[in-house]
């Protein structure tokens, strides 16, 4: 049976990536103090829907501004990046809250936040911002990545801060980082400046063929005092 079996490869898409305002709408719709929180940490940290809902009180490092997030993904042990906007902003959501263990408690304060409920309270805040396009809290994530990447970040930074074992998928969002693509001269533009910049030359008028014909017949042949029979130039 395994023999009649065919692979098909899927093709691969292009993530989908919302503009810097599009975000800043996204994170002002949000339907509470905790849901923008927990979607800011999405953005500004670059986290998995899992990774957020995850996160403990404990885990806020404000003096070397980290967020150790990695520690329970088995073996993977990494820290994420903690904005001091970011820092405030979950400050605030502290002091309304006051969780005790989860950053981000469920209907039950004993055990954190669903992913599920992260992700509808991420579309209706798209649908609150009039955002058509098809949002979802890993669409922050991929936001986080091209955004960096679009001012101008080193793609070995962006990896480490995305958490991903080989540079192809950061490599990835140089397809979707427009400001790159922007930048870029193309090679008619370059031809068009090259030539612009060039110095113009006088003209020289050309010879007849005739006259060069006959130029160099003359030197090519001499005659002596005498009037004797010309013999060619060596």
């Amino acid at each position: 049976m395994v023999r009649h079996l065919t692979f098909v490869h899927e093709p691969r898409k292009l993530p989908i990536v919302l503009s810097p305002e599009e975000v800043a709408r996204l994170l002002e719709a949000a339907p509470g103090v905790k849901y923008k929180a927990a979607l800011s940490v999405a953005y500004g940290a670059g986290l998995r829907v899992s990774e957020v809902v995850s996160l403990k009180v404990s885990d806020i490092d404000s003096k070397r501004m980290m967020l150790p997030c990695g520690a329970r993904q088995g073996d993977k042990d990494r820290h994420a990046m903690l904005s001091p906007h970011l820092l405030e902003l979950l400050r605030d959501w502290w002091r309304i809250a006051r969780p005790q263990v989860w950053l981000f408690p469920g209907l039950d304060p004993i055990n954190p936040m669903s992913t599920r409920q992260l992700n509808r309270a991420c579309h209706a805040a798209a649908h609150m911002a009039e955002i058509t396009k098809r949002v979802t809290p890993h669409t922050l994530r991929h936001s986080f990545a091209t955004h960096l990447l679009e001012q101008n970040i080193d793609i070995r930074v962006i990896q480490f801060c995305w958490d991903t074992p080989s540079s192809i998928r950061p490599a990835l969002y140089t397809r979707v980082a427009t400001n790159i693509i922007r930048d870029v001269m193309s090679p008619l533009d370059r031809l068009t400046r090259c030539s612009l910049e060039a110095p113009s030359r006088p003209h020289k008028p050309q010879p007849s063929w005739g006259g060069l014909f006959w130029k160099s017949r003359i030197s090519s042949v001499t005659t002596d005092r005498r009037g004797a029979r010309p013999t060619p130039a060596m």
